[in-house]
């Protein structure tokens, strides 16, 4: 009896225990791994496929797991940099349980592995995305003028342009994406800011440093770069609409040039037939914006 007893509260236990899976999201860099010995799997199909019974397996006993983006190149430099043998299990145990504290994860929710594959890349493109240009704006340094810090400087000044942003949108979903082309490499975020049933402005927090961080770059180095919105809300038609960005400021574009970003083929330069319901116009007045920078 106290056998079983141990037994079940064992269960009850693992049910308690929170766990994470790193998973190699492409062929690519399933064959790096395939390079040690201890890694068993020959073909990266029947390696997801398994990967994705598992998690049903851990989610029916309820059991949380998490999925984290796992790439070969980090791992090695992980074994290296913590002197441990990469080709043993247990040394990707350890590289995945960082994984689960600083690298790009998605909570698996019983989705299909083929919509959670996408999203897992898409974060850990985001997360690469947020840490080359918050590297890039501590670069900057500070004012040779007045020793301000110029990164710090242009955070503040983004933060402050993305609220107005969506204090005068209407209400709605609102998508919003940021380019920066003139940094050493091309940068774009995305940024949605939908209305709860209450209307408050529901944003996911990580997505919001980014897409700011990625604002505060193009700002703070003059970069050329845009800002485009688009609102959409039912019996309404979508507005499009945005700014290029001007100095460490923004400025509105016309609503032909709007039409023309969107109804122009980047490649060819063909026209493109506008979208049925969709208003391309001016942005709204910002209202009155903060004092302008004269850093050097």
């Amino acid at each position: 009896m106290a056998h079983t007893d141990h037994q079940t509260m064992r269960r009850v236990l693992r049910r308690e225990i929170a766990g994470t899976i790193g998973l190699l999201t492409d062929e690519h860099d399933f064959r790096a791994m395939q390079r040690y010995g201890s890694f068993s799997f020959d073909d990266h199909t029947t390696y997801l496929q398994q990967v994705e019974s598992l998690l049903r397996t851990r989610a029916a006993q309820g059991t949380h797991t998490t999925v984290a983006l796992f790439d070969p190149q980090e791992y090695a430099e992980f074994c290296t940099t913590q002197g441990i043998d990469p080709d043993i299990p247990s040394s990707r145990t350890r590289f995945t349980a960082e994984l689960a504290t600083t690298g790009p994860t998605i909570a698996y929710e019983g989705q299909p592995l083929a919509d959670l594959v996408p999203a897992l890349v898409d974060e850990g493109i985001r997360q690469a995305t947020w840490e080359y240009a918050a590297t890039l704006l501590t670069r900057l340094g500070a004012c040779a003028s007045c020793g301000e810090d110029l990164g710090r400087a242009a955070f503040a000044r983004a933060s402050d342009l993305v609220v107005r942003i969506l204090e005068t949108a209407p209400p709605g979903d609102r998508h919003l994406v940021c380019s920066v082309t003139g940094t050493p490499e091309t940068l774009l975020s995305v940024l949605h800011a939908d209305d709860n049933p209450d209307g408050v402005t529901q944003l996911d927090e990580a997505e919001a440093l980014e897409f700011t961080t990625v604002l505060a770059l193009g700002l703070g180095t003059h970069s050329p770069g845009g800002l485009v919105m688009r609102t959409s809300a039912p019996g309404t038609t979508d507005r499009i609409y945005g700014w290029r960005l001007r100095g460490d400021s923004l400025e509105p574009l016309t609503a032909g040039e709007v039409f023309d970003a969107y109804c122009t083929d980047m490649d060819t330069g063909d026209l493109i037939s506008p979208e049925s319901d969709v208003d391309y116009c001016v942005p709204p007045d910002l209202g009155e914006a903060g004092p302008t920078s004269h850093h050097h």
